[in-house]
């Protein structure tokens, strides 16, 4: 069931009644016209700015007589930076309410191909904008075509399908995260040879895909002493991807570097012998000190882990960076405007304990 975020818009009578005036002294004031008292033009302006309230912006929006709506096609389940994009959306809602623009959010299996098809299918006509984080599958690709076709504009977020006829794409350059994790896992092991574990959600995933990618480039090209084991797909599930983990450690004992590609990050540090969860007694610090333990986003968990020197280092995106982004290029598309490309690009970090933000 999709959750509203926004639906309602202001307009200049709501900032009148707020202020307590009347319409006509509202448009005095955003006029600059003489005659109205200046305790009275303060009302007014701080009404206008305590609601985010653009006038000719919303001016435009209400001549089209309705509000445009948008839905967020989002994973279901508790992944800490989905979470945080939901979060800075609902943060929006100000700015949302100005543009006359209703955010809805859609939780769905993006892991599942039939079910998150089904979800994007679902959506047809009753959408102007539709952002999905998205499974490179024939059936999501199809059904992201189907929508273009009927006349929504549809933006991928975090995870891409190329291939398919969506309008824009906002997330980072994920072969180059790979790269990075790669990099960084290869120097930090230093001399030492050994293996080095994946642990990803699934690589129908494209982002995941792609990372995997390019951590696997690096790794061929500059560390001949480290051999890569074969991807474990998690489903980015803390349960499972400790499980896989665990069975892995105890058939290689040889493990020196680890790269979690992406959520799941809780049973990956258990894995490890996280002592913060309480599972291991002090005196025994499991592999997390052996081990070179490269991930993903900065969360109050990988923050924690990190200041505990469990994790390594995190190759972070800024995910209100990414809910603005993509609710600002679907904006623009359904008003047939250019999206500024430079100021929507996101940046990778490299995020470590003497970095913390």
């Amino acid at each position: 069931m999709a959750e509203t975020l926004a639906p309602i818009a202001l307009t200049l009578k709501d900032i009148a009644r707020e202020a307590g005036v009347s319409l006509a002294t509202v448009d005095r004031v955003l006029h600059n016209r003489p005659g109205v008292r200046p305790d009275t033009v303060r009302r007014v302006k701080a009404a206008i700015e305590r609601n985010s309230f653009q006038p000719h912006v919303a001016a435009a929006e209400l001549a089209r007589g309705r509000a445009r709506r948008f839905a967020f096609v989002m994973p279901s389940g508790p992944n800490p930076f989905m979470q945080q994009i939901e979060a800075y959306l609902g943060e929006m809602a100000s700015w949302l309410s100005a543009r006359r623009l209703g955010v809805e959010m859609v939780a769905t299996d993006v892991f599942d191909p039939s079910a998150l098809a089904s979800s994007l299918e679902a959506l047809s006509g009753d959408y102007e904008g539709v952002a999905v984080v998205a499974l490179d599958h024939p059936s999501v690709r199809a059904a992201i075509n189907d929508l273009v076709d009927a006349g929504t504009k549809v933006v991928t977020l975090v995870s891409d399908v190329p291939s398919s006829r969506r309008h824009h794409y906002v997330g980072i350059d994920n072969i180059a995260a790979g790269r990075t994790a790669g990099a960084l896992v290869g120097r930090l092991v230093g001399q030492r040879s050994g293996k080095v574990a994946i642990v990803a959600g699934s690589q129908g995933l494209r982002d995941h895909a792609e990372r995997i990618f390019g951590f696997n480039q690096v790794m061929a090209a500059e560390f001949p002493g480290l051999s890569v084991l074969p991807v474990l797909e998690g489903r980015d599930e803390d349960e499972r991807s400790e499980q896989l983990l665990a069975r892995l450690f105890g058939r290689h004992a040889d493990i020196v570097g680890l790269y979690n590609v992406g959520a799941g990050t809780q049973g990956v540090a258990k894995a490890l012998g996280d002592k913060a969860s309480g599972d291991r007694a002090s005196g025994d610090a499991g592999r997390d000190k052996q081990v070179v333990f490269v991930g993903h986003d900065v969360t109050a968990l990988t923050r924690r882990l990190l200041l505990q020197g469990v994790m390594d280092a995190a190759i972070s995106q800024n995910p209100g960076h990414e809910a603005r982004a993509a609710v600002r290029v679907l904006l623009a598309l359904a008003r047939g405007e250019p999206i500024l490309r430079e100021q929507e690009k996101i940046r990778i970090d490299i995020v470590m304990r003497d970095n913390l933000p």
